[in-house]
């Protein structure tokens, strides 16, 4: 029984911390009336409870402790639906609710720091490679100045990488300038311009996982947990005669090579997709992986219950985490849930439904003006075309204001087409996932 905040008459019972530390639920709060508010641990026991399916957050703080009664703190309101989603999941107590992923975090708990580890990563058997095109020979582009904050910020930085081993000093004739982008929570995130040595790299040949397959190797299952791996920049080692070609100069004066794989590099998502990919391969019947995403579903088998697979599961993937440094964010992993959100869409034991947020925007569309609003709604709405019948005949209509040297007229027949889209999606269904056993 899971111990969330609960609202009796026009107060609120406080949630027992039992060695983790509670947030506030966002769309399960319940309302309970009876006389007289419990006070005791005991009797909030006794409260009717909520599943202990989302997921878990913070195990850094261990013991008992009652909190007193407090009145609900303000939260920002969510920026994006991947945080609304986040900030609606509940933490709660194992002793309490009698989660059974509490024990194996707490056991695995090196892998879920607030932050990777300023180190030099292991050796994984992937590294950053970089093939430049027959003929390139230099790639250098200039430092521009910065203000003096930026400046100082960045040479904060390099210091801070120089002493984790992930930089060191360079004479290389290669150049690439480092900046800053203000970051929406403040501070700043440093960039390097690798124009020019992105333009003369050969492109990496890389297979990506289609989104349905994914999908297919979940049918049956009826235990989710969605693991979200840790920036993987940074974590992964260079090709040791690629390390002179990611020199990058700073406003201050000096020149730094990467010995591990930075922001801004050609191919990197490839390759840290790959790593993770490689890493994973044991365990793909029960773990797939997209880029810095594991999805981990399980059934029952075997005499035993879906849950204990499924912490068996979890065991491996967390085990080879460990084993190979891999860190992920603990605030934004799902863990023993009857659904989780998986590259846009939902899937659960009943199939694979859309995001209604998608859907919501597409319905909340207003009447494009333009070929380039055209677009962008197209865009969207193809995204969910499955979920659509008979949807390329239906866009046919719209498709024909986007050829060129078309004279721009939103007529009826456009009209409908957009509204039959609109009407389709309001009602999407929920696709069953194909059986391969």
């Amino acid at each position: 029984m899971a111990l969330r905040v609960q609202r009796v008459s026009a107060q609120l019972v406080p949630v027992l911390s039992l060695s983790l530390r509670t947030s506030w639920s966002v769309e399960h709060v319940r309302e309970v009336e009876v006389a007289r508010p419990p006070c005791d641990a005991a009797s909030i026991t006794q409260l009717p409870g909520l599943s202990w399916k989302h997921s878990l957050r913070d195990f850094k703080h261990a013991g008992a402790s009652a909190s007193g009664a407090r009145t609900r703190p303000k939260q920002a309101e969510p920026k994006t639906a991947r945080e609304a989603r986040y900030a609606a999941q509940s933490l709660p107590a194992p002793e309490a609710s009698g989660n059974p992923v509490a024990p194996l975090v707490r056991e695995f708990i090196e892998i879920f720091p607030e932050k990777a580890p300023a180190i030099l990563p292991p050796d994984r058997g992937v590294r950053r490679e970089i093939d430049l095109t027959p003929g390139a020979k230099y790639c250098v582009t200039r430092q521009w100045p910065l203000p003096r904050d930026q400046t100082a910020a960045i040479d904060a930085f390099f210091e801070s990488r120089h002493r984790a081993g992930h930089v060191r000093e360079s004479v290389t004739p290669h150049c690439s300038p480092t900046f800053c982008v203000k970051k929406a929570t403040g501070g700043w995130r440093f960039v390097h311009a690798f124009n020019k040595l992105n333009d003369a790299t050969i492109p990496a040949q890389t297979p990506i996982p289609r989104k349905e397959m994914v999908l297919d190797t979940m049918s049956g299952s009826t235990q989710y947990s969605a693991i979200d791996l840790m920036d993987g920049f940074y974590q992964i080692l260079m090709r040791e005669d690629d390390v002179p070609l990611t020199a990058v100069s700073t406003p201050s004066g000096m020149l730094w090579e990467w010995l591990v794989m930075p922001q801004g590099l050609k191919n990197a998502p490839a390759t840290f997709n790959r790593m993770v990919s490689n890493l994973l391969r044991p365990l793909q019947s029960f773990a797939p992986s997209y880029f810095d995403d594991i999805f981990i579903h399980s059934r029952a088998e075997g005499g035993m219950t879906d849950v204990e697979v499924h912490l068996e599961h979890l065991r491996q993937v967390f085990q080879v985490m460990r084993d190979n440094q891999l860190y992920a964010n603990l605030k934004k992993c799902i863990f023993c849930a009857p659904e989780i959100p998986v590259l846009g869409s939902y899937v659960s034991m009943n199939g694979v439904r859309a995001d209604l947020v998608k859907i919501e925007a597409i319905c909340a569309w207003s009447t494009p003006q333009d070929q380039k609003q055209l677009r962008q709604w197209l865009g969207l709405a193809t995204y969910l075309h499955n979920y659509s019948k008979n949807f390329a005949s239906t866009v046919r209509p719209l498709l024909q204001l986007l050829k060129a040297d078309t004279t721009w007229s939103f007529r009826p027949e456009q009209h409908a087409a957009f509204d039959a889209v609109k009407t389709c999606l309001s009602t999407a269904p929920v696709l069953m996932l194909l059986s391969m056993r």
